[in-house]
């Protein structure tokens, strides 16, 4: 099938790579030409602008960092709304608040276009061998058209409804998980480090008896191992999250008071160690104010 792929960061090179070895035809853009050179590459289409791409497609998938962005490429002046031919499908994989999920079904629908809500649970290394896990939303005839591209980039598709925005709900209440196995990770890992226990050895029982998940196999070696840098989801990224998760509570008037500490403890790292960081330093946090 014919797909454009718009943002080509670690994630979203990872899916356009995918799509390009499942033998699909991608064009690609960016805001930052050079990231679409190792796709063209690969085979890859490059567009000229993102108007150019969107008149082009009848798929596009976007992949970018929040709300702000993905705005600017959907409904500005030269974006995917006024550019998109009548019919055509928008995959949204972004981690984006609920609100704006609405926003963006709400715009395509009134140009005659449908938007589908695709989140992905996975990291960049994930993203590359095309077995991330994708949550989808949207009407069920544009989530079958659509089975082929998530087939490639996905080692499973999950869908959460016919409304875009449930994915989003559902991919924030995951990634408030995510920091919350972090946090508690981190705090478990210094106490019993400053006791005298090995570290591997404790994470080598946990992950073989009780916590066996890959979320603790993954974050757990990145916490002992001190592998916080070059970043596959930076702590502003990991931040924002557990805000769109607290903002989607008070919409839902649900209180989430591990989701007002993880904003605190994250806030503390960025103010303490700097935005270059993986999200997985918020495990270190409980080690520095330890005195280890």
């Amino acid at each position: 099938m014919k797909v454009g792929f718009v943002g080509l960061g670690l994630m979203g090179s990872g899916m356009a790579g995918a799509l390009l070895r499942a033998g699909h035809e991608v064009t690609v853009w960016n805001r930052s030409p050079a990231r679409a050179e190792p796709l063209a590459a690969q085979g890859a289409t490059v567009a000229p602008d993102l108007a150019a791409l969107a008149a082009g497609e009848e798929i596009v998938f976007t992949s970018l960092p929040d709300d702000a962005a993905l705005e600017e490429v959907v409904l500005g002046p030269h974006g995917l709304v006024a550019n998109l031919a009548r019919g055509a499908i928008h995959v949204g994989t972004s981690t984006i608040g609920t609100a704006m999920a609405r926003r963006l079904e709400e715009a395509h629908a009134q140009a005659g276009q449908v938007y589908v809500s695709a989140p992905v649970f996975g990291r960049p290394d994930v993203a590359a061998k095309g077995e991330l896990a994708v949550v989808a939303a949207g009407p069920g005839a544009a989530l079958e058209r659509l089975a082929p591209a998530f087939a490639a980039i996905g080692r499973m598709t999950q869908v959460m409804g016919e409304d875009p925005q449930q994915a989003n709900l559902a991919k924030l209440a995951g990634n408030f998980l995510i920091a919350s196995v972090i946090e508690s990770l981190g705090e478990a890992l210094a106490l019993v480090a400053k006791g005298g226990v090995d570290q591997q050895a404790y994470l080598d029982l946990l992950t073989s008896t009780l916590f066996s998940a890959p979320v603790y196999r993954t974050y757990g070696q990145l916490i002992v191992d001190r592998a916080y840098e070059p970043a596959g989801f930076a702590l502003p990224l990991g931040a924002k999250d557990v805000r769109l998760a607290l903002a989607a509570g008070e919409e839902l008037k649900v209180p989430l008071p591990i989701g007002s500490l993880l904003r605190d403890r994250l806030m503390t790292m960025i103010a303490t160690e700097g935005e270059a960081k993986d999200w997985s330093s918020l495990g270190e946090l409980a080690k520095i104010q330890s005195g280890q």
